[in-house]
């Protein structure tokens, strides 16, 4: 019986459905797999479902000639945790769970926008403290979303439902970078010439990029400093994709209003400099945290290794 893997506790009915068709493996426990766990998994194992974080790089698969393991079946739709050309190097077929996460991850995008322009989160803090002295006319003045411009960096799947709530729910005037030309947008929105465009147009920018070599640090000081003073910067994405420590200096200085972040670039450590800071909200990775989500991108995280091993082609295959 072909031999499983997966790396993290995953919902119930997903490892039900797993325990019917392979001989798995559960590994309980809550960290990232580490670069030795991952070597040793990889000549363990017939397959692997693992998620982010787990460390399938190069190195991972250095020492190994010939692994048992043939496919690496990743529960999420990022997998900048893998390195995906070595692994076809070893015959190693690599797959993810796109349409599982998108309209998930485009509402934690819009709460977040939403908490950062509103200042929900240094609200609640305020009430928590029990320092709210009551209602007042100036109090904790944020900004109206409504009818503002929104720029996307990013228009795939998710930037496009994060386009479309904007749009439909807020009446907001979509403007978006992407690095080849779309032709015929299924959503309202206005591609602009450049990322700098984007970034100085927009009242609020959300990133939806894939972490990619291209994609580290994407945003930098330059990128920030392009911002409006009163503009909101929204990460959804991946955390590496932001200079870290350049958004802290721009939210230090006041060069942009505020920041949502849902990711971060050494997850799970968050500097005690962000920590600080009364303008930005901070959310623990919470993009695909509902139940059903979860359960359908390990679902289809199983259904990939069923093609697989069944002859056919993995639904979601990831192209080396």
């Amino acid at each position: 019986m072909t031999r499983l893997l997966i790396t993290r506790e995953l919902p119930d009915a997903v490892i039900g459905v797993a325990q019917n068709r392979f001989d798995m493996t559960l590994r309980n426990v809550p960290r990232p797999l580490s670069q030795d766990e991952a070597s040793k998994a990889l000549t363990e194992y017939d397959a692997i479902l693992p998620t982010l974080g787990d460390a399938f790089g190069a190195d991972s698969f250095a020492d190994i000639n010939a692994p048992r393991c043939k496919i690496l079946a990743n529960f999420g739709v990022g997998y900048n945790h893998i390195d995906v050309a070595a692994a076809a190097k070893h015959n190693i077929t690599v797959t993810n769970t796109p349409g599982a996460v998108t309209d998930a991850t485009a509402d934690i995008a819009l709460t977040l926008m939403l908490m950062s322009t509103r200042r929900a989160a240094e609200g609640e803090r305020l009430v928590r403290a029990g320092a709210w002295t009551g209602w007042h006319p100036t109090q904790m003045l944020g900004m109206h979303m409504s009818g503002k411009v929104l720029g996307i960096i990013g228009m795939g799947r998710i930037g496009k439902a994060i386009a479309r709530r904007a749009q439909a729910g807020f009446g907001m005037h979509v403007v978006f970078h992407n690095r080849s030309k779309i032709e015929n947008l299924d959503v309202p929105a206005q591609q602009l010439p450049t990322l700098h465009d984007v970034m100085k147009t927009a009242d609020i920018v959300v990133l939806a990029v894939p972490a990619t070599s291209e994609t580290h640090h994407l945003i930098g000081a330059g990128e920030l400093a392009a911002m409006q003073p009163h503009a909101h910067l929204i990460n959804i994405a991946r955390g590496d994709i932001v200079d870290e420590s350049a958004l802290i200096a721009a939210l230090q200085n006041k060069e942009i209003a505020a920041a949502g972040l849902d990711v971060y670039e050494h997850e799970p450590k968050v500097p005690e400099a962000l920590r600080a800071l009364d303008n930005v909200t901070l959310l623990p990775h919470l993009g695909t945290a509902a139940l059903e989500v979860r359960t359908n991108m390990g679902l289809m995280g199983v259904d990939n290794l069923v093609a697989f091993f069944d002859g056919r082609i993995p639904p979601n295959l990831v192209q080396p």
